[in-house]
């Protein structure tokens, strides 16, 4: 795998790939920045697992210095600005990475929505001192997130054909029902259940049943 890409307004710094290892983030290549915006770096990969680009900015602040993506073999490209590190980035060259940001795309909407009935609770007095429109509140907020694990599990069943489908199962909704984990798992193709994601996720259903 070979990334490249440039950070527009960074002339100096220190690039890291990373990825999970043994349940800790490790460094498995960086790149030195010195006058220049543009970068390149690698790994041998095999399947697709999720990755991080982390930049080095020692500036204090642990925010906006890390752009997960999935990344697998080929060339992929990543294009960003310091400011904005992890929000401006776009990736390419990545076909589940493409999948994942579909899948993002759709949960920040439901985040969204989450926010805005949050925000009216906050910013309704009637609401707080209502008994019936609070518990109204807590319905709709209930409704909002068995929507959101749905679309997760109908996500991941109709994409078993990717590495995302399973990573989703196991670190977005790991505590849906085991049921229907379960039925998500089954219909993962057997090159998915092969897979890093797919080796863990059923470990974690075995897991599961063991201490049901």
């Amino acid at each position: 795998m070979k990334i490249s890409g440039s950070i527009d307004g960074l002339k100096k710094g220190k690039l890291f790939l990373q990825k999970v290892g043994d349940s800790t983030l490790i460094n498995v290549d960086s790149f030195e920045i010195k006058g220049t915006n543009d970068f390149i770096l690698s790994d041998d990969i095999i399947g697709s697992e999720m990755y991080y680009l982390y930049l080095n900015k020692d500036d204090g602040d642990s925010l906006n210095d890390r752009i997960p993506f999935f990344g697998e073999k080929g060339e992929i490209e990543i294009n960003t600005r310091l400011s904005t590190f992890e929000s401006s980035a776009k990736i390419s060259g990545s076909k589940n990475q493409l999948i994942l940001e579909e899948y993002n795309s759709m949960i920040r909407r439901f985040n969204t929505e989450n926010l805005n009935l949050i925000k009216d609770f906050v910013n309704n007095k009637d609401v707080i001192n209502d008994e019936n429109r609070l518990l109204n509140l807590e319905k709709e907020s209930e409704r909002l997130i068995k929507r959101k694990y749905l679309y997760s599990l109908n996500f991941a069943s109709i994409n078993n054909e990717s590495e995302v489908a399973a990573y989703i199962a196991l670190y977005e909704i790991p505590d849906a029902n085991p049921i229907l984990l379960d039925s998500v798992y089954s219909k993962l193709s057997p090159r998915i259940k092969n897979s890093k994601y797919g080796r863990l996720l059923k470990n974690y259903l075995s897991e599961i049943k063991k201490i049901n």
